[in-house]
């Protein structure tokens, strides 16, 4: 019979059930949702949903379309979806068009690799359509890879920017700068990628620390008299300048030496390998630079602006030909000499300072890095890094070399070979951006012309909100330093720039011309530059006398890439419908700074006068736990497709947004193992909440919750939780949004309300108002939980929508989470009075939980059922509002029972709590395990408890 009643008993009780799996299989189940997702339409059908509503627009960055997606492109497509998917669920209406940049370099290298030496013999077209092809493939196997991220956009309508179309739009943007002014050509140093034999963009370099050999040079001077008098010095011993430099190999293209007006100069009598010289030098660095010389004297000083004044010349140290001395403001006195070597065809500074005297540009070097025939004899042929030493080795057989050293500094990199570049005058298109204009609406508004380094700055420094605010002091620094923007690249895969030369070599660029190509684009695609005549490409354009189409040339360089992914604002936000210019926001990783956000920045400005953007958000990247570089190659690498096939796309979706973006990412694949943990605490809680309302009709069974209860305090915390993680949310503080959501899950929940609830969930009647009202907050909390859930977990929580038998109200037949919107909060008035009383209990339960645990410690006691809580008191009034919780007042830290006592508190508490092992004193209800006096009170169930033998007697079972 004993087994009888403890099977009956069993069968009594209210056991949770829910067919919402405690084992995710996200692997397996998140591409059936995904392919359900799609034959419904998903996207469109939320599209349709909030027609009505605002706009909301974040355009994407497009990645490169080359290899499959890695762990920098997971995260910042999370990011992103997430960010989109609260916007949406917040009320607006929400399109995404992905995107991908198609032309470059490392797409046109991939099929150089491939090709080899037969890549020489074949045409242009040949070689642009195999760049076509592959950039195709990767845009394409990289849009099924992020719609298996979850994320939800047009993946059938992305915008490349290969596509006529979008080519079209980017010479429309050209075309405005045209008009503006703005483009020109010049001959004029730029940074020169020896390995790839083309133009940068100073967003195509990164910075190394990499070891040099300074060289410290003594130039003869020529005019020895005229430099003799400005220092006072009568001595005849040859008279130098002393120059420094870190790039020997730019000295056969030396022109001039550069001083500091305003800095002190003197002449330095010294003795070198038993000779006596006298070097001019900056006095600051005398000490210095002659540090273990004979210095025999020193002149007076003498200011930079006299050295310049006394025009004297010096003669190459090793070239038949002479230099002049010019004032430079950049010339300081933190290192060197305070004379700076000047080669026009190397460095801007230099072309600036050289330009201003009327110096040639003249640079001999080849696209190959290699010297030309202008170089001296010893040096033609010889590849610029080689040279160094050849160089310093002339000098010191010349005896012209005072000293040499070693020195650490940071120098500009290749981005794409990572091999150190060089800066080499050629004749390239520019952009400039310190030249005034104006736009036409601009001008019909009466405003006066800025250039676009001005517009710029005003933008950031108020019209763009930066996210995190550092971003606007970063981009302000890069914006005040840029250079003018040099747009050409001598490659065969990009948009070509739409020029023409006459016989005489003179360019036919205007508006009309580049619109004229841009209609052709349009309809046959960028190869209509190289299948198409001149004539053809002008076709409807008139062209000067001069420039007859018939024996026009075309332009063989091409556009930098970052002008093409720079004007994406004008094909996706300005053509397409259902976008909005400027959008809401650019979400990028950091490095964007110096490359997208500000290479868009400036084309919409040269053509709308406006930035594209309102927010700019950057995240970091991923790094090693131990926070050093992840390389390819590392064990630590991880690979995101791989990752989404072990996981799950939704684990990795919730540590993206787990991690504060902001600064570098930890990650390794042993990271990502621990994390499960985290995804499996938030799905069992939705899986507990879940399975205890599978007998709940909120329509008739929904209770009033009373505020002295633990629901009441539940409800409470789940208001604030709806508040602070829709507050997060919105301020992009997705590692916020998540802390709340796992903490609220693991807290309230689990440790607290879940757990004080199981008894009655379990043993009340099924239809008793307590178990009801613990029901009625579950299933406000499991509604709220999944849809705040919903942006990160979009697969598990769609899962979790389907099994929620009530949802809210007017959103009971959505087939999707991502239908719906955001929870709001219950509206439940608290008073501060019934604050204060809960944040008793919530300390009288973490003291009973202390004592308990004391308990198993010292005498075994294991189950809380087996204890009984005593609330000592002796203010009546307070003990009446605390005896309004009930059973609360037990359950709330799992106790088989609770009384009070009239004994004084302390002085500190007005209230305190006594656990007391109930073994030998109670007997342990059969049912519900709970240890209480009324055991066996009801003749007919000697082994239960008033309330399960209730509860057993109205099911009409017979003890």
């Amino acid at each position: 019979m004993a087994d009888d009643k403890k099977k009956l008993y069993k069968q009594s009780l209210n056991l949770p059930n829910t067919p919402f799996s405690m084992e995710a299989k996200l692997v397996v189940n998140e591409p059936v949702r995904l392919k359900k997702w799609q034959e419904m339409d998903l996207y469109h059908k939320v599209l349709e949903k909030h027609a009505g509503d605002p706009l909301w627009i974040l355009h994407d960055g497009p990645p490169f379309a080359n290899g499959d997606i890695h762990i920098g492109h997971l995260i910042n497509k999370t990011l992103k979806d997430c960010i989109m998917r609260f916007r949406t669920m917040q009320g607006h209406r929400v399109p995404y068009v992905p995107g991908w940049d198609c032309h470059g370099l490392p797409i046109e290298h991939k099929i150089q690799q491939e090709l080899g030496p037969k890549m020489r013999e074949m045409d242009v077209v040949d070689i642009r359509r195999r760049c076509y092809d592959y950039a195709a493939k990767y845009a394409t196997i990289q849009n099924e890879q992020f719609q298996r991220l979850g994320v939800l956009g047009d993946w059938a309508n992305p915008y490349w920017t290969m596509k006529g179309t979008y080519e079209a739009n980017t010479l429309e943007v050209f075309a405005r700068f045209v008009e503006n002014g703005l483009v020109y050509k010049k001959l004029k140093p730029v940074p020169w990628s020896i390995a790839n034999q083309t133009a940068l963009a100073d967003a195509e370099l990164e910075y190394k620390d990499v070891e040099d050999t300074s060289i410290y040079v003594e130039f003869p001077v020529a005019d020895q008299d005229a430099l003799r008098q400005v220092f006072e010095i009568t001595e005849q011993h040859p008279l130098m300048l002393l120059v420094w430099t870190t790039t020997p190999w730019t000295l056969p293209a030396n022109l001039a030496v550069a001083v500091n007006p305003d800095v002190d100069y003197v002449a330095a009598t010294y003795r070198r390998d038993g000779e006596t010289r006298v070097g001019v030098i900056a006095e600051a660095l005398r000490e210095k630079v002659l540090a273990g010389m004979e210095v025999l004297a020193v002149s007076k000083p003498a200011k930079g602006a006299a050295l310049v004044e006394s025009k004297a010349q010096y003669r190459h140290p090793f070239l038949d030909k002479k230099g002049i001395i010019l004032p430079a403001n950049y010339v300081t006195t933190e290192d060197g000499t305070g004379l700076v070597h000047t080669a026009p065809g190397h460095g801007e500074d230099d072309y600036l300072t050289g330009i201003s005297h009327g110096l040639p540009v003249y640079c001999p070097v080849l696209h190959n890095g290699t010297f030309d025939k202008t170089a001296p004899e010893w040096l033609q042929g010889v590849v610029v890094w080689k040279a160094n030493p050849i160089i310093i080795e002339r000098l010191k057989t010349d005896k012209l070399l005072l000293k040499e050293e070693k020195i650490s500094h940071s120098y500009p990199h290749d981005w794409r070979s990572k091999t150190p570049i060089i800066f080499r005058a050629t004749e390239q298109w520019f952009i400039a951006v310190d030249k005034p204009f104006i736009t036409p609406d601009e001008k019909a508004a009466g405003k006066s012309e800025m250039s676009l380094r001005d517009r710029a700055l005003h933008a950031v420094g108020r019209d763009i909100r930066f996210i995190p605010d550092w971003g606007r002091a970063r981009m302000t620094g890069m914006l005040t330093s840029r250079p003018d923007w040099c747009i050409s690249r001598q490659r065969a895969w990009g948009l070509p720039i739409p020029v023409f030369y006459n016989e005489q070599g003179e360019a036919l660029l205007t508006p009309e011309t580049v619109m004229a190509v841009a209609r052709k684009f349009a309809e046959h695609g960028s190869e209509a530059w190289f299948t198409m005549s001149p004539a053809q490409l002008l076709e409807g354009v008139e062209t000067p006398a001069n420039f007859p189409k018939e024996k026009l040339r075309k332009e063989t360089d091409i556009f930098d890439v970052w002008f093409e992914s720079g004007s994406s604002w004008h094909d996706v936000l300005q053509k397409r419908e259902d976008h909005k210019f400027p959008c809401d926001l650019y979400l990028e990783g950091s490095d964007q700074h110096r490359g997208w956000f500000q290479l868009s920045l400036l084309p919409s400005l040269g053509f709308n006068g406006v930035p594209p953007f309102k927010q700019v958000l950057t995240h970091g990247f991923v790094v090693k736990p131990d926070g050093t570089k992840v390389s390819k190659s590392d064990k630590e690498y991880v690979t995101a497709v791989a990752e989404i096939n072990r996981h799950g796309a939704d684990l990795l979706r919730l540590w993206c947004c787990s991690v504060d973006y902001q600064g570098d990412i930890p990650c390794s694949p042993k990271v990502l193992q621990e994390f499960a943990d985290k995804y499996r605490k938030i799905r069992n809680t939705l899986r507990y909440l879940l399975s205890n309302l599978y007998d709940f009709d909120a329509a008739k069974d929904a209770q009033e919750i009373p505020s002295r209860s633990l629901d009441a305090w539940a409800l409470d915390q789940l208001d604030t939780l709806i508040r602070e993680v829709t507050e997060a949310y919105d301020r992009y503080e997705l590692h916020r949004a998540f802390r709340l959501l796992h903490d609220f899950c693991a807290v309230q929940i689990s440790s607290v309300y879940g757990n004080a609830m199981k008894d009655r969930l379990y043993c009340e009647k099924p239809d008793s108002p307590l178990r009801r009202r613990c029901q009625t907050v579950m299933n406000q909390m499991a509604g709220a939980l999944i849809k705040l859930l919903a942006p990160m977990l979009v697969f598990t929580a769609d899962e979790a929508w389907e099994h929620l038998r009530n949802r809210p109200a007017g959103e009971e037949s959505l087939e999707s989470v991502h239908l719906a919107s955001l929870p709001k909060p219950s509206g439940m008035q608290v008073s501060d009075e019934i604050r204060e009383e809960w944040r008793i209990l919530m300390e009288l339960r973490d003291s009973a939980l202390l004592q308990l645990d004391g308990l198993k410690k010292q005498v075994g006691l294991n189950k809380a059922l087996d204890a009984e809580v005593i609330y000592c008191i002796d203010d009546d009034q307070l003990r009446r509002r605390l005896m309004e919780y009930g059973v609360d007042l037990e359950d709330i830290v799992g106790a088989g029972f609770h009384s009070f006592a009239e004994e004084p508190a302390d002085q500190q508490q007005a209230v305190r709590v006594k656990v007391i092992d109930r073994r030998n004193d109670y007997q342990a209800c059969a049912r519900s395990w709970k240890r209480r006096p009324d055991v066996g009170s009801v003749a007919d169930y000697p082994d239960l408890c008033a309330r399960d033998a209730a509860v057993i007697a109205s099911a009409g079972a017979i003890g």
